[in-house]
């Protein structure tokens, strides 16, 4: 993946490398780490070469259960194969949200883990970020990862407007956009949130979010707004229609419908 947004940190701990595990002892904590892919598994399965399989990477709790860390898929395709045994790298005394640092630690370097696995073994690990994300999120009654009316499925936008301007930005977009044009998977999108948390980023201490609500209602729907974003980027060449362009687009337009029926004094720049 790209340069990680988290921050990694485990206490010293007994590890031992090449031992030899059973199979079927092997517990999986999805809380800790991805959700199984049963078509990745199988997939594994079938071109198994035992000898390349390597070591996977477990974790044995205070009570002595063991919890498989990183290699969850080819764990399951051994066991597709009737393999009993598999080899490993055991580490002992770590706790649930260690472990969601330890997976985390293992795959920082990898593209395999989603944007959203890795929002959500964060929030495990207790990171900073992550439990920030998750409180504004309840707070409006939001899920993380599908496009509804009750989720929001623009992860990365989430992620990088937290990151950016601190969750209180991060509730005062999803407040409007909800103000606005009510709970719907429209209201949702991700150049939308994008662009106006940009405006509030920038000029949400001069902003009435009521007001604001109310303005960008009079210029559309929320479809009718991520149309004219696209079409915006779109316009401005072909190396300006990426993600960042459009939400600059949708925060030009933010800026128009604030600043609309008000004086030159008034107007935001």
């Amino acid at each position: 993946m790209a340069k990680s947004r988290f921050q990694y940190e485990l206490p010293d701990h007994r590890v031992d490398y090449g031992v030899e595990v059973e199979i079927d002892t092997l517990k999986i904590d999805e809380d800790a780490q991805r959700k199984l892919n049963p078509k990745r598994a199988k997939s594994i399965a079938d071109g198994l070469i035992v000898d390349a399989l390597g070591s996977i990477v477990v974790s044995e709790r205070a009570n002595g259960l063991r919890y498989v860390v990183d290699g969850m898929h080819r764990t399951e395709a051994c066991r597709l194969r009737g393999l009993r045994t598999l080899k490993a790298e055991i580490h002992y005394g770590l706790d649930q949200q260690q472990e969601a640092t330890l997976f985390l630690i293992k795959n920082r370097e990898s593209a395999k883990v989603s944007t959203l696995d890795e929002y959500r073994v964060g929030l495990t690990a207790g990171d900073a970020l992550c439990v920030s994300i998750d409180r504004v999120l309840k707070d409006h009654q939001l899920g993380l990862g599908s496009s509804s009316t009750n989720s929001v499925g623009a992860v990365s936008a989430v992620l990088r407007i937290t990151k950016q301007y601190g969750p209180e930005v991060l509730h005062r977009t999803l407040r409007v956009v909800e103000l606005a044009w009510g709970r719907d998977k429209e209201s949702w999108d991700g150049v939308i949130l994008g662009g106006v948390a940009m405006f509030l980023g920038r000029h949400g201490a001069n902003v009435d979010d009521d007001d604001l609500a109310k303005k960008m209602l009079k210029r559309g729907l929320a479809a009718r707004w991520r149309s004219e974003a696209l079409t915006r980027a779109s316009n401005g060449g072909y190396n300006n229609s990426g993600t960042g362009s459009r939400e600059s687009q949708c925060y030009q337009m933010v800026i128009e419908s604030w600043n609309k029926g008000r004086t030159a004094a008034n107007r935001i720049g």
